[in-house]
């Protein structure tokens, strides 16, 4: 097993691409620990999780409750070997429609709790320990209406690369997963009027699973990813590297 004996610690993971990594992670014989804002998913998680996890209620955006979370944490399981700095928000920026508070809000959660979260986590953290950003194709898609979410994950990628020049002496790997458009419950019923359409820009002709990411996550946390510092790993079907191989250009 890939994770045998090693503790980590996932933020946002009480549903959606955290759980199913907490899942896997667990199946490789980690020791994981989650949280997230809501304390009735927090159960259900860790009533389905068992007793190799640990469930903490902590807004990223609360940074004492965060780190009390670490502490928390690290007093059960022992130190960090992996963090998935994985919690984070989207929403519609539209030029001339938004307002600063929703504008900061997604700074706050995307950017600023993530810095944070590392912070905290970074004197618990063993040498050789590995940190994962969660980040998104929409850094670097352009899409209408995203102009903060799309800022912060662009800045997740830039302080993943400067934090992984930080802790190259202790042999800490700081990377980024950075998922498409994914099957996870934040989406509700909505996939279901939009799948068709948005699979057509796709290469690959369909939307990832969470499960997809997760497993990629599990590959840049294992010794299999020793020598891979500061990278970016695009789970999108091809989006980013290859649209013009996406069904709705196909002839």
């Amino acid at each position: 097993m890939r994770l045998q004996n090693k503790t980590a610690f996932i933020t946002g993971g009480n549903s959606g691409i955290g759980l199913e990594t907490a899942r896997l992670f667990i199946a490789e014989g980690a020791r994981v620990a989650i949280t997230g804002r809501n304390q009735a998913t927090l159960d259900e998680a860790a009533k389905e999780l068992g007793p190799n996890a640990l469930a903490l209620q902590a807004d990223i955006t609360d940074i004492a409750a965060t780190q009390k979370a670490i502490e928390t944490a690290v007093a059960k399981f022992g130190k960090l070997d992996v963090l998935f700095a994985n919690a984070g928000i989207a929403g519609n920026t539209f030029l001339g429609k938004t307002t600063l508070e929703a504008f900061e809000q997604i700074l706050r959660v995307n950017l600023t709790g993530v810095f944070f979260t590392i912070q905290s986590a970074e004197s618990h953290l063993n040498e050789g320990a590995s940190i994962i950003l969660n980040g998104s194709v929409l850094s670097v898609l352009g899409m209408p209406g995203y102009a903060a979410y799309g800022a912060t994950k662009a800045g997740v990628r830039a302080m993943a690369r400067v934090l992984a020049s930080e802790l190259s002496p202790r042999n800490i790997r700081v990377n980024v997963v950075s998922p498409g458009a994914t099957r996870t419950p934040i989406w509700g019923e909505r996939m279901a009027g939009v799948e068709a359409s948005m699979s057509r820009a796709i290469p690959l002709g369909r939307i990832g699973e969470a499960s997809e990411v997760a497993k990629t996550v599990l590959f840049l946390a294992s010794d299999d990813a020793s020598n891979i510092q500061g990278a970016e790993i695009f789970v999108d079907g091809g989006v980013t590297s290859s649209p013009s191989g996406a069904p709705i250009y196909r002839q």
